[in-house]
Formats: C-alpha cells, structure tokens, sequence
C-alpha cells in the first residue's frame, strides 16, 4: 500500500483501507470469469455467475461501509474525529457486558441498515 502512496498517489491524497479494498474486488468481479474459463475450461455459464455472486455481495458490504463512513464523516465531522482518537480508550474502560451491548447494537444496527439497502436495491 505505501509503494502505490509512494509512487503513484500524490502526497496530499491519502489512500485508506476501504478504496483499497473496493478496486481491488472489483478487479477480481471483472477477471474471475476469465481466470474460471483458465482453470476449467467446462465450467458451465452458471459456474463463474455462483462465484461471481458471492464477490459481489463481497463487494457490495465494502462499498457500504465506505460509504456511511463516508456519510458519518460529512455529516458529524465531531464524531468522526472521536471515533478515530477517543472511542478506543473509553470502549477500552467499559465493563465486558457493556462492551457486548454496544458491540452488538452497533453490529445489528449496521447489518439491517444494509440488508434493507439490498432489499431495496433487488
């Protein structure tokens, strides 16, 4: 990832974890049927569209998450800021149901919010 920064970005764009994640899924969506037909070359039309589906589901969480993380940044730029420098410490001094709780609110919250984005996009 710093050789991409080093070389290829300018200093001034920061290149994070999700843009990373979104190109490079996209790429394997794009050459795995290829790669498929390599490999097997009497894999049946069906073969590389059950694979290609689970990289697009794959695909489709990261570019979720980069976007409300997107949305939470533009939005509450003050909880951005503490979640990247405060959230840590405070989670770190919680009791371990309290920690549950959050985590698993957190968790569902964000889950249902995206299977109801994939309902309404199907």
């Amino acid at each position: 990832m710093e050789l991409i920064q080093k070389y290829f970005l300018p200093a001034h764009f920061p290149m994070r974890k999700e843009l990373a994640a979104i190109i490079v899924i996209i790429l394997i969506f794009l050459l795995y049927p290829y790669f498929i037909r390599q490999i097997d070359i009497t894999a049946a039309a069906i073969d590389p569209g059950v694979y290609s589906a689970v990289i697009l589901a794959v695909s489709a969480l990261l570019i979720f998450k980069a976007a409300t993380w997107w949305i939470i940044k533009a939005i509450w730029p003050v909880f951005a800021s503490y979640s990247e420098h405060h959230f840590e410490a405070n989670f770190r001094s919680l009791t371990a149901g309290q920690k549950v709780v959050i985590y698993l609110g957190f968790y569902l919250v964000i889950l249902f919010g995206f299977i109801e984005v994939l309902e309404a996009v199907v």
